[in-house]
């Protein structure tokens, strides 16, 4: 749903992070993505990490596919949740301008 909604030219978000996701399921709309978009995907999730890595072909935007080590599908282990968020926070610090106040 988010890169669905990240193809929309009017809604113009900074970044895009999928942990875990169906980016497959944005088809056609794959390629109208702007925003840079990180896919993080358990390394133990092999039909996960098999629909993102095509997705991540048809993307034409800047992107990284990030495959977290023994996580499944729903990053139950310990330590695979705590290692998305420095992904996903990483990526969102390189890639969102600064508030002005």
């Amino acid at each position: 749903a988010a890169l669905w909604a990240a193809a929309d030219p009017a809604a113009r978000p900074a970044a895009v992070v999928s942990r875990g996701g169906r980016p497959d399921l944005a088809g056609a709309r794959l390629p109208e993505v702007t925003a840079p978009t990180l896919l993080i995907v358990g390394g133990a999730d092999p039909m996960v990490l098999d629909l993102n890595r095509d997705a991540q072909a048809r993307l034409r935007c800047e992107n990284r596919l990030a495959v977290v080590p023994r996580a499944t599908h729903l990053f139950e282990e310990p330590g695979t949740l705590e290692r998305v968020t420095e992904l996903a926070c990483a990526w969102f610090t390189d890639h969102m301008a600064p508030a002005h106040v």
